[in-house]
């Protein structure tokens, strides 16, 4: 499972996203030329301050070229020396949606959309026509199922009442509010919680910001959790085909998220050697397509 982790304080950071659209056996990308290098790229660009990457890669798309892209599976990161600094770019595949619409800035005077062999040529970076391979080696056009496991919630041992009533710190009040704009990336149709109150407080700001309910199933409780009855749960939404989150607690995600990729994942082989741990406020998104879960990744909040 690819997980994004802490990087070296020195590191330049920055995020972007290889957009596309049309056809998934054929489609275009959008490449952005910047007057200032006179190159031809991916839209990209730095990460603010505390920024998580994905909220990164998102705002610096939009602020490029006017669209909204709707995150998908991630590509190979690159690497290069930036005046002597390590630079590390993240890049997820991207659909594009309607967005503002392209203006003419000082970074970016124009925004084309080439059909892949097309852009192929058109990048100025060998490093930039390296993605377009990763992006054609497997289904480009993916479906996300989420797990959040909840966010910081204090310690069991300190806590008097019934453990289901166990809310959110305040640090856990700042992740449940990150990923309100992190998940906002997949655009969840479908949320599915956990009836404890630290778990619905998880999900409840990008509830609000979405307008969706949020579904409790006692299945995904610690009390409750039956392995087979929740695997049917989470296998049930996973082939309904729509972007959805579940979240619950870390005993149940461990067993629940290697349950799912164990019967679905492309490469069984794979799926038995992946790490299904969460920390506190992270999250994991099975991209899937045909009903099959084609890459797993994890992310820090």
């Amino acid at each position: 499972m690819t997980e994004l982790e802490v990087q070296p304080t020195d590191m330049i950071r920055a995020a972007g996203a290889v957009v596309w659209r049309g056809d998934e056996s054929n489609p275009e990308v959008a490449l952005v030329h910047r007057p200032r290098y006179d190159d031809w790229s991916f839209p990209k660009g730095k990460l603010k301050a505390g920024e998580h990457v994905i909220a990164g890669a998102i705002r610096e798309v939009c602020e490029e070229t006017g669209i909204t892209p709707l995150l998908g599976r991630a590509l190979p990161p690159i690497h290069y020396l930036k005046n002597g600094r390590l630079k590390r770019v993240d890049y997820w595949a991207a659909r594009a949606v309607p967005g503002p619409g392209f203006e003419v800035s000082d970074e970016v005077d124009e925004v084309v959309w080439l059909p892949v062999d097309e852009a192929r040529r058109r990048l100025t970076y060998e490093w930039d026509a390296g993605l377009l391979r990763g992006l054609r080696e497997v289904p480009l056009d993916t479906t996300p199922l989420i797990f959040v496991r909840h966010a910081l919630a204090g310690s069991r041992q300190d806590w008097k009442g019934d453990d289901d009533e166990r809310p959110l710190e305040d640090a856990g009040y700042v992740q449940a509010a990150a990923l309100a704009v992190t998940l906002a990336a997949y655009r969840p149709a479908r949320l599915i919680s956990s009836p404890s109150k630290r778990c619905m407080q998880t999900l409840k700001p990008y509830a609000l910001r979405s307008g969706l309910p949020i579904a409790k199933d006692r299945l995904l409780t610690e009390t409750g959790y039956d392995h087979a009855r929740a695997l049917e749960l989470a296998l049930s939404v996973l082939d309904e085909g729509r972007p959805a989150v579940i979240c619950s607690h870390g005993k149940v995600l461990d067993d629940l998220i290697a349950a799912v990729c164990e019967r679905r994942y492309h490469s069984p082989s794979l799926s038995r050697t992946m790490d299904a741990h969460l920390r506190k406020g992270a999250f994991a998104v099975l991209h899937h397509a045909g009903g099959r879960v084609i890459t797993a990744e994890r992310y820090i909040v």
